[in-house]
């Protein structure tokens, strides 16, 4: 009875509340209800906020990434998307340090850079998905795909300057 109910909130947790299982791209649904929560933390308490927003969703998806694939037999199926949740703050975070960064177009660049490396998953995101298996695997390899996307809209916010995107 207990493990039932374990695994249930795993799945709730794991699928974001029944976000991931939003079709086509249950990830872009993930990742769209990402940004809106993200802002609604950069807005309501800034980057540190959402920093340890990032620390508590990433613990707790380690968990319930994990159980769910366990119960379904599925590594990372398409419906665990709390690991988007973690990839889109973290590409989220240097944005109220740019000129502009909160505006629209922050957000936008945010989510495509993400989405992009999410679903390319180039070197070494690709390796980190193939080698990292259950809630782990699921986790990081979204963890550093958000890592390296938010380097990239923090490098073209300063050189481009995000007001004028």
């Amino acid at each position: 009875m207990r493990y039932d109910l374990e695994v249930r909130w795993a799945k709730l947790i794991a699928t974001l509340f029944g976000v991931g299982k939003l079709r086509p791209a249950p990830g872009t649904w993930g990742s769209a209800v990402a940004v809106g929560l993200g802002w609604g933390l950069l807005t309501w308490g800034g980057p540190l906020l959402l920093f340890a927003g990032c620390a508590v969703v990433f613990i707790t998806g380690l968990w319930a990434a994990g159980l769910h694939g366990h119960s379904t037999g599925r590594d990372d199926a398409p419906e665990v998307v709390i690991d988007e949740v973690v990839g889109q703050w973290l590409t989220m975070l240097p944005l109220p340090f740019l000129a502009g960064g909160m505006g629209w177009e922050g957000l936008v660049l945010a989510f495509a850079l993400f989405r992009l490396f999410d679903i390319t998953k180039p070197w070494p995101i690709r390796a980190l998905d193939r080698r990292l298996k259950g809630g782990v695997g699921a986790m990081v390899d979204d963890a550093f795909a958000g890592t390296v996307a938010g380097l990239l809209v923090l490098a073209l916010g300063l050189t481009l300057g995000l007001p004028s995107l």
